[in-house]
């Protein structure tokens, strides 16, 4: 009966991953639909059209989509050459988001192109997961031997943070951070350096918390957001009662009564928490299993191009994996009031044309991979069928 049921559940035979492709394309459907349902008020406030929001968001989904078939198309040994480039581009970004960045709520974060704007740490994140991809794949007996090959991806992403703290953008340091040390980890090396490296991390956390009143109050506020519900409280408590609206079914698709200017950023950073109002905890639990599904198709295809000897291929699967992962952890336990705030949206469905773009790239590199592996697997068993085909002639 398991067998059967194992057998049926498998992609095996089929053209792609079915189950991944059912992740994304769900969590996309989900996005649209919530972000249209969280941004009708503000959206006719600001603009006079209840759907402004909605059918920009609509785009970008469509554009997302676009791009991520022409990465699907791209050959992992083209992906692979353009390591070292894309680290460029990123730094290259980063820099530049501080020099003509637009600044929104005291960040610079955005590169203005006239109708559409880049969100640099975004295609930051991919362009470092695929230089550090290139290096494991390079360097993975020293890394896992040696202090200074352990180290040296330390030193790029010191630049990476040095640059993302002048935004600032600490939600993306945390995502790149721990991916790079997940991606490290998940290489074999040696678990007693991680020490070391957890203690200077700490300790720069600290002394960054402590350095500026409004970080330390967010943190404070946090412990006990009740205590500042009108002030740095405030929008902490506001998805709280969201939440505690929502009970077991919610309140009903378009029913939110915290998107109606009670709860800030409800379409972008704050979206799951209307999720939770209007589709209750069925709702958010659904979300939290379809990301789920989505981190682990990841890992079991970079597991099974591991398994092959296709480093590269292995260790971007990962990187992707755990950003997904990451950064749907941080920003559904800062909605749920686990983790202080931070500015960090939810892949796939928050609103943000270049969250989606880069998610749905990174989404095509997992397809890449899984499609170079079938169509190998497919050659070495029509080579196996062509020899004994021979043999039986002869």
């Amino acid at each position: 009966m398991l067998g059967q049921w194992k057998e049926r559940l498998s992609t095996r035979g089929q053209a792609t991953d079915g189950w991944l492709l059912l992740a994304t394309l769900s969590l996309l459907l989900v996005g649209w639909v919530m972000v249209t349902s969280a941004s009708t008020e503000i959206a006719a406030s600001l603009t006079g059209n209840p759907y402004y929001f909605s059918i920009r968001h609509g785009i970008f989904v469509l554009f997302s989509g676009f791009l991520g078939l022409v990465a699907v198309c791209i050959p992992l040994k083209r992906w692979r050459a353009l390591g070292p480039g894309l680290l460029l581009l990123g730094i290259v970004l980063l820099i530049a988001v501080l020099v003509i960045g637009d600044e929104v709520n005291g960040s610079k974060r955005w590169i203005p192109l006239g109708f559409i704007n880049i969100q640099a740490s975004e295609v930051a994140k991919l362009c470092l997961i695929v230089y550090f991809a290139d290096y494991l794949q390079r360097y993975l007996p020293e890394v896992r031997r040696d202090w200074g090959a352990f180290l040296r991806p330390f030193v790029v992403l010191a630049v990476y943070v040095v640059l993302l703290i002048f935004e600032p953008d600490y939600g993306a340091i945390v995502v790149i951070g721990g991916c790079m040390m997940g991606m490290l980890l998940l290489a074999g090396a040696p678990l007693g350096r991680f020490g070391l490296v957890m203690i200077l991390v700490v300790g720069a956390g600290v002394l960054l918390a402590v350095s500026e009143p409004y970080r330390l109050e967010r943190i404070t506020s946090f412990a006990n957001p009740w205590a500042e519900q009108y002030s740095s409280g405030y929008q902490l408590t506001q998805a709280l009662i969201a939440f505690g609206r929502g009970h077991w079914l919610g309140l009903g698709l378009g029913n939110s009564i915290q998107k109606l200017f009670y709860l800030p950023e409800a379409h972008t950073d704050f979206v799951f928490a209307v999720l939770a109002e209007e589709l209750g905890l069925v709702g958010a639990v659904s979300v939290v299993c379809l990301f789920a599904l989505l981190v682990f198709r990841g890992l079991r295809i970079g597991r099974q191009a591991e398994l092959r000897g296709w480093a590269f291929s292995a260790f971007l699967c990962y990187g992707i994996s755990l950003v997904f992962g990451a950064q749907a952890f941080i920003n559904i336990a800062v909605s749920t009031g686990m983790l202080p705030t931070k500015g960090l949206t939810l892949p796939l469905l928050s609103y943000g044309g270049s969250s989606l773009a880069v998610s749905c790239v990174m989404v095509a590199l997992l397809l890449r991979v899984d499609a170079e592996m079938r169509a190998k697997t497919r050659a070495t068993q029509a080579a196996r069928q062509a020899k004994q085909q021979e043999r039986g002639e002869r």
